[in-house]
This record gives C-alpha cells, sequence and structure tokens, in this order.
C-alpha cells in the first residue's frame, strides 16, 4: 500500500512538473510603481495596477515556444508616476530592463536597459488590461506588449542569428497601429528621435544587420565560451566592438547604439578590467571614443 502510494505520488509529481514547464511563460518580470508626486489620487489605484502590469507581463503567452521556468526572460520594469493629468490620466516614466543567463554561471547580462519618457495612460482602478495584436486596446497594453516582444526578440537575437524577427515583426504592427492614434512616442516626426517608432525601425529593417550580428557574437561566441575560455570569449567580444564601432561611424547617435551601451557600458568595463596588457590599452581607447557618455566608467579598464 505504501509503495504504491509513493508511486502514485510520484506519477503526480512528474506530471505537474512536466505541465508547469509546457505551460510556463516567457517571462519572469517585476513590476514596480513608484508614486511621489501624487497630489490628489489615492495611491491605492496603481497598487492596483502594478498587481494588473505583473499579470499582464507573466501570465500571457507571447510566443508558440515553451519555456521551462529556468529559461524565462527576466525583466524589471519600474515606473514612476511624474505628473497627474486629469482624475483617470497620468504621465509616467518606465526604466525597462531585461537580462538572459550566460552558460554554465549565474551570471546574468543585461540585454535592455531603457528609459521610456513618452508615456501617458488612462487608467480607472480595476479596468481589465485587455490587448491583442491586431488592434488597440489602450496606450498601457501597447506600451507594454510592444516591450514584451522587444525583450523577446532581443534575447533570442542573442542565441541564433536574427532569431528575434517574428517578434520585432510583431513589434512593429503595434508601432503601426498607433500611427492612427494620438499617443506619445509612436510617431517618426516627434522631439525624442529615440521613441518606440525609432526602436521598432531600427531592429526591423536590414539596417539592423551588422548590430544583430553583434548580439549573437558578442553574447553566443563570447560571454558563453568564458567559462571555457576567458580569452576566447573577450576575442569574440573584441570582434564585436569592431562592428559597434563601424556603426558608430556611420551614425554615432543612432539610437541602437545608445540602447547597446546603456546595457552594456559596466559589464564592458569589468571585461577589459581581466584582459590583456594590449586588449586594456585597445578596448579603452576604443570604448572611451565611440561611447564617450559611459567615459568615466571606462577609466577602470586602466585601474585607474
Amino acid at each position: 500500500m505504501i509503495s504504491r502510494l509513493f508511486v502514485l505520488l510520484f506519477l503526480f509529481a512528474i506530471h505537474h512538473s512536466l505541465f508547469t514547464a509546457a505551460s510556463a511563460q516567457e517571462l519572469k518580470c517585476s513590476v514596480k510603481i513608484n508614486t511621489p508626486k501624487l497630489q490628489s489620487t489615492d495611491p491605492k489605484i496603481f497598487q492596483t495596477l502594478q498587481k494588473a502590469m505583473f499579470d499582464f507581463m507573466n501570465n500571457r503567452k507571447w510566443t508558440e515556444d515553451v519555456f521551462e521556468v529556468a529559461e524565462k526572460i527576466e525583466c524589471n520594469i519600474v515606473i514612476n508616476v511624474t505628473d497627474e493629468l486629469g482624475s483617470d490620466k497620468y504621465r509616467l516614466q518606465m526604466n525597462i530592463q531585461s537580462s538572459r543567463q550566460i552558460y554554465n554561471s549565474s551570471y546574468n547580462s543585461t540585454i535592455l536597459n531603457w528609459s521610456d519618457k513618452d508615456f501617458v495612460i488612462q487608467y480607472v482602478e480595476y479596468q481589465p488590461l485587455d490587448y491583442a495584436d491586431d488592434r488597440y486596446a489602450s496606450n498601457l497594453t501597447s506600451v507594454l506588449a510592444f516591450y514584451a516582444y522587444t525583450m523577446i526578440g532581443l534575447d533570442y537575437d542573442t542565441y541564433s542569428p536574427k532569431g528575434g524577427t517574428p517578434y520585432f515583426d510583431k513589434a512593429k504592427s503595434i508601432v503601426t497601429i498607433m500611427q492612427n492614434y494620438d499617443e506619445e512616442g509612436w510617431k517618426p516626426f516627434e522631439k525624442n528621435l529615440k521613441n518606440r517608432y525609432w526602436i521598432s525601425d531600427n531592429l526591423s529593417n536590414s539596417k539592423s544587420d551588422v548590430y544583430r550580428s553583434v548580439l549573437y557574437n558578442y553574447h553566443r561566441n563570447g560571454l558563453d565560451v568564458m567559462y571555457q575560455s576567458a580569452e576566447n570569449g573577450r576575442a569574440a567580444i573584441v570582434s564585436s566592438l569592431k562592428q559597434i564601432e563601424k556603426m558608430y561611424e556611420d551614425n554615432p547617435n543612432g539610437v541602437l547604439l545608445t540602447q547597446f551601451f546603456a546595457a552594456k557600458s559596466d559589464e564592458l568595463a569589468n571585461i577589459f578590467m581581466d584582459g590583456t596588457p594590449q586588449e586594456k590599452q585597445q578596448m579603452s581607447a576604443l570604448l572611451n571614443r565611440i561611447d564617450p557618455a559611459n567615459s568615466k566608467k571606462y577609466t577602470k579598464i586602466l585601474g585607474k
């Protein structure tokens, strides 16, 4: 009797494990909303919204692929409510970050580290966060879906050449739909030339091929092999930076360059601190030239 019960419990555990793996969603996303500047709105509304956004990002199936729990894309969304524009209308600033675990290590490499300030929403407490790929429901869910697909696309690009194409296409479809609505951050002729429109445009056209090959080479041939050979890993990262240098020479203010260094500047400084003397000299000079905004971080490559 005891052995039979043990077998039944064992089979249940296996079934539960398989079901969990098969049904696991793609994102493991934390959400935090800060409300230091609220004047008249009850902060409880944003506690409700925080929970709704968490559910929206984590419980929706964004791809047709099966993700095991350990394979989920880790991401963080931090929102600051910067202005009350009406009884149910708010201006937000959203900081969004996603990372990817490096093979055979506990290290997570940042893939996206972005701040979106062109973000106005209308929200009434307990309002459902409706969304469908082929239609507009709200600016809030459009923004969240745009970044969900963008994060997934970037993650897939780090594992296979241009693997993220289907998800960049989905993000671009959202941008196309949003051209019909008067919402900030979606149009080509706005003051901010690094808004959602330009992120999508740059990631989905053929001019991004160099950048997308960098994502693959940097992570798959660089970081993922460093456990086996730090020298070979750094060599792949050096070759990736040579491609980034060409992008800089073509367009020093490009949105993809900004995106790359916003995610990678700290990591690059740490990688080349352990480089050979020649690598330290070459990479310190290169990074200071093509990413002057983060020059203070690169001083530690040379031990300064």
